[in-house]
């Protein structure tokens, strides 16, 4: 519930200052939100921490997407744009972890299910995704975990 109230507050600033852009992204993020909290079998207290976090990373997620899409489209503009929206979301998200800090986290995961290699891959990406939820992509975890588990010397 905290983040409804957060982006309420956003968009009376981003109205103020005539922010187009911003005034975009915070109004999909509340669209979201809303549907969320009246979709069916919604808890009438209203989303969880855990549900917001998961919006916004799949909103995050669509602009870096969106993004790539219209970089490879030769679509400056557009991507821009995304990009834009993307840095805003991203205000609104746990702080990502740095390279160094997600090997370090995927390490002691690895050592703690006990995997030995790429076969493992699997295993160990449940419980990443789950344990660094909103602090690191889920295609970098797998990225990060495909190259650990490649390497023999954990």
């Amino acid at each position: 519930m905290m983040l409804k109230n957060d982006i309420d507050a956003a968009i009376k600033q981003a109205m103020l200052a005539k922010d187009k852009v911003r005034l975009t992204a915070l109004r999909s993020i509340k669209s979201q939100i809303m549907l969320a909290e009246t979709a069916e079998g919604a808890s009438a207290a209203g989303l969880t921490p855990e549900a917001e976090l998961k919006l916004l990373n799949k909103a995050a997620k669509q602009r870096r997407d969106a993004a790539t899409i219209y970089k490879e489209q030769f679509r400056s503009e557009l991507e821009a744009n995304e990009l834009a929206e993307l840095a805003i979301i991203e205000e609104f998200l746990p702080a990502q972890l740095t390279e160094a800090d997600l090997v370090e986290r995927l390490v002691h995961i690895i050592q703690r299910v006990g995997a030995t290699g790429p076969s493992d891959l699997g295993k160990v990406m449940g419980v990443a995704a789950r344990e660094l939820s909103g602090q690191a992509d889920g295609k970098r975890i797998s990225d990060v975990l495909g190259h650990l588990l490649n390497n023999t010397n954990l």
